[in-house]
Parts: C-alpha cells; sequence; structure tokens
C-alpha cells in the first residue's frame, strides 16, 4: 500500500479522498492555488504546496507544478479526482514516466475511451449498441451528408470532452452548416480538439450510467446503474439509485453492455459507462468516463462500498475487494449537487459565506468543503456541496431530501436550493417519470418582445 498520496484536485473531492486515506492510514499532500489558501483540503491534509495563481491553466491545469509538488514531497501516487486532470492520457502518461502512479486507468484506455467516435467503434465491435451516427466528419458537407443519412434531428458532437461542450442541436437539415462550424470552434476552445461527430437525437431518453471496477488480476465487476435524466445543458443537477425505469432482465442487459465495454479496452480501476434509454426501452452507449463521478456517493449509500477506497487499492496492485455476487442494492439514494448560482436564471454566485448550516439526521451525508466565512471564488465550478439522501425505499429517501433542503442554509450567496426543491416537488419527479427533457419546464423563459 501506498505510504503518500498527493491530491490533483480541490474541494469537496479532495477532501473526501482525504478522509478516505485517513482510513487507509496514508499522508496526504494537498496541491492549491492561491485562490484555495484557506480551504479545507489545505488544512486537513498532511503537507500542502501551493502550485500557482487562481486561473486553471496556471495551477490545477500545470503538469510541471503537481509533478514538482510530486518530488519534493515524496508522494508515491496522484489522485486526480474528478475535472482538471481526471480524464488527461497525457498527465496518466507523464505520472507513469516520473514513476508515479497514477489513481485511475492506464493512460492507453483514457485515451481510447476519450475518443468519443473511436470509443463508440469500439464497443460497436464488443456487441454494444451504440446511436445511430458518424465517425468524425470534416467538413460542413460531410456533416450535412450524414444528417442526412441519420436523419433529423442530429447532434453534432465533440469527439473529445465531455459536458455538453462542442454539442449543438441540429432540429433540421438547414442548420447542419452553421452548427458544424460552432460545434468545431467551442470542441477546439474547450478541449484543443476540434473534431467533431454526427449522432441521431433521441426526443425524450433517460440518461443512466452504470459504475463498474477493474483490477488487474482481471476482475471485472458493476455495482449498478444510476439514474442522471435531470440535467440542465447537459450538465447533471440530481443523481439517483436505483432507476425508476428498471425492472430486473433490463438491468442484467444493460450491466452487462457495461461490462462488455469495460472489457473491450481492458479497463483497470473505476469508471462508468453511460448509456441513452429509450422510451421503448432500447439502449444505446454514449460514452465512458474514465474517472471516479461527481455522483458517486449514491452508488456508495446503496451498496455500503467506499468507492475511492478501492480505487486507491487497485492502483496498489490490490484485487478488488468482494465479488460481483456479494454487490447488493440496499434501498434508495438521491444526491442534489449544490450550486452557488441563481436558483431563477443559473447565474454563478461567488462570494463570502456568512452562514454554513449543514442538514443531520436519519439517511443524509454531505460532501462539501464549505464552512461558515468560506470564500466561493469566481475561477472554478459552482458546485459547492453534493447533498445525499438515503431511504428503505424511495419515497422515503425523496421525504428525507425535501427535509435535508430545508434545513440547509447558506447565506451570503445565492444557491439553487429552491430549484431542488421545484424539482422534488414535482408531479412527474415523485412519480419517477424521468427525461433529460425534465428540466425544460423549470428554464428561463426569454422576455416577450414590446408591443410596438
Amino acid at each position: 500500500m501506498f505510504r503518500k498520496i498527493l491530491i490533483a484536485n480541490r474541494g469537496e473531492i479532495a477532501l473526501r479522498i482525504i478522509w478516505a486515506c485517513r482510513e487507509l492510514g496514508i499522508r496526504t499532500v494537498a496541491v492549491y492555488s492561491t485562490a484555495d489558501r484557506d480551504s479545507l483540503h489545505v488544512k486537513f491534509a498532511d503537507e500542502d504546496v501551493c502550485i500557482g495563481p487562481p486561473p486553471n491553466k496556471d495551477s490545477y491545469l500545470n503538469l510541471s507544478a503537481i509533478l514538482s509538488a510530486a518530488e519534493i514531497t515524496g508522494a508515491e501516487a496522484v489522485h486526480p479526482g474528478y475535472g482538471f486532470l481526471a480524464e488527461s492520457a497525457q498527465f496518466a502518461e507523464v505520472c507513469r514516466d516520473c514513476g508515479l502512479v497514477f489513481i485511475g486507468p492506464p493512460p492507453e484506455v483514457i485515451r481510447a475511451m476519450g475518443d468519443k467516435a473511436g470509443a463508440i467503434r469500439t464497443v460497436q465491435a464488443a456487441g454494444v449498441p451504440t446511436i445511430p451516427g458518424s465517425g468524425v466528419v470534416e467538413s460542413a458537407e460531410e456533416a450535412l451528408a450524414e444528417a442526412e443519412r441519420v436523419g433529423p434531428p442530429v447532434l453534432i458532437k465533440a469527439s473529445a470532452g465531455g459536458g455538453g461542450r462542442g454539442m449543438r442541436l441540429a432540429r433540421d437539415l438547414g442548420e447542419v452548416g452553421s452548427l458544424f462550424e460552432q460545434a468545431r470552434a467551442e470542441a477546439q476552445a474547450a478541449f484543443g480538439v476540434p473534431d467533431v461527430y454526427v449522432e441521431k437525437h433521441l426526443a425524450a431518453p433517460r440518461h443512466v450510467e452504470f459504475q463498474i471496477l477493474g483490477d488487474t488480476h482481471g476482475n471485472l465487476v458493476h455495482l449498478f446503474e444510476r439514474e442522471c435524466s435531470i440535467q440542465r445543458r447537459h450538465q447533471k443537477l440530481l443523481e439517483e439509485s436505483p432507476s425508476t425505469a428498471f425492472q430486473a432482465d433490463l438491468r442484467e442487459r444493460m450491466a452487462e453492455a457495461a461490462l462488455s465495454a469495460a472489457r473491450a479496452v481492458g479497463y483497470v480501476n473505476a469508471g462508468t459507462v453511460e448509456f441513452l434509454l429509450d422510451e421503448d426501452g432500447s439502449f444505446y452507449f454514449i460514452e465512458m468516463n474514465t474517472r471516479i463521478q461527481v455522483e458517486h456517493p449514491v452508488t456508495e449509500m446503496v451498496t455500503g462500498i467506499d468507492l475511492i477506497k478501492e480505487q486507491i487499492r487497485i492502483a496498489a496492485g490490490e484485487p478488488i475487494s468482494f465479488t460481483q455476487e456479494e454487490v447488493s442494492i440496499n434501498g434508495h439514494a438521491i444526491e442534489c449537487r449544490i450550486n452557488a448560482e441563481d436558483p431563477d436564471t443559473f447565474a454563478p454566485s461567488p462570494g463570502r459565506i456568512h452562514t454554513f448550516h449543514l442538514p443531520g439526521g436519519p439517511g443524509i451525508r454531505v460532501d462539501t468543503a464549505c464552512y461558515a466565512e468560506a470564500v466561493v471564488p469566481p475561477y472554478y465550478d459552482s458546485m459547492i456541496a453534493k447533498l445525499i439522501a438515503h431511504g428503505n425505499t424511495r419515497g422515503e429517501a425523496i421525504l428525507r431530501m425535501r427535509r435535508a433542503l430545508e434545513s440547509f442554509v447558506i447565506e451570503g450567496i445565492r444557491t439553487n436550493i429552491p430549484l431542488h426543491q421545484r424539482v422534488l416537488a414535482e408531479e412527474d419527479f415523485v412519480r419517477g417519470r424521468l427525461s433529460t427533457r425534465f428540466m425544460e419546464r423549470f428554464l428561463p423563459r426569454p422576455k416577450a418582445a414590446p408591443a410596438a
């Protein structure tokens, strides 16, 4: 087992990794930008190193600064968390070249699954169903031809990256040319790669993902599904497990498809295979995230398995600590992402938190690095906490989440807690009638033009 791990991240996920390392008897090194000097992950790590000013490129994306911090502190391994360098094949490769263990899949796997078009070809060869679409298209004319073949509406999607960036929806063929150029430009700006491909757009699917773990001993398991259909602009807001759409046969077929996708690339460590589930019960692979997910706590709550500790053990060469037969779903869990943003306009709301009162009681978990008088900086993602509720049934989990949202007090900045309360009060949500279009009813409506 490792003696010391450097955490190449910030905020709640850095703190979450510190707690896992504490339980495993491993010392930790926090890296931080000058904007995060007073952050809790810096306070609770055994050692800390400042790696630069606030901009990502000068700190949390600064490979040389992070590697230097690992060298001067004698860290043996690096945990990237999620975001920043978590899905950077280059970072994983450089870590390996420098004698550091990257706590995640090998760089070859990250590279293979990070190329979305290439990943689709890989899983297709393994018999996993995929949405009708194209490979990388090089011109607007080629994109139009593929859109005509597939039939509108279509998505024009970045081959690298994710999170909805570099993605455009063309509802008719006349939009394809201009949206192709927009998607390429955004993909280049966000990921440094302009490649895009064309994919059939499903009208109102569910977004369902399967958590998987693989080790270097040939063991590969899944930890069931997470429902991630509640999202805005392809960014998830609320996740739950298990999905309300599943009967046992569908779960079994989708789980086997997820494992087949992982086997196709020799997957090691934690990863997530994502699917769209159509209204007719058909499901399609869309991508694989080669890292731990923001929403991993809902899986931990229903399975009782600590995914971060499993990641670390696997990276240290140990086998997965359980078998597939030993994993089961216990109750229901829901996670709300608490963001520092206006609940009506979704505009970011950075600033100083004056009051910070955490909810508690049976079945409630909060993952956060915030506290009273902490400053939420404007430089990073707006998520400041993850609120998780677990119950014996979905109904009990919903009631506990409503109670927790009511007692979660954050003053000094605006948050999306009122939005989550509205979502949990919706009859369609309570009845489990979900799709990726669910949040459209909450989006700001454009103002009507003034009368002439």
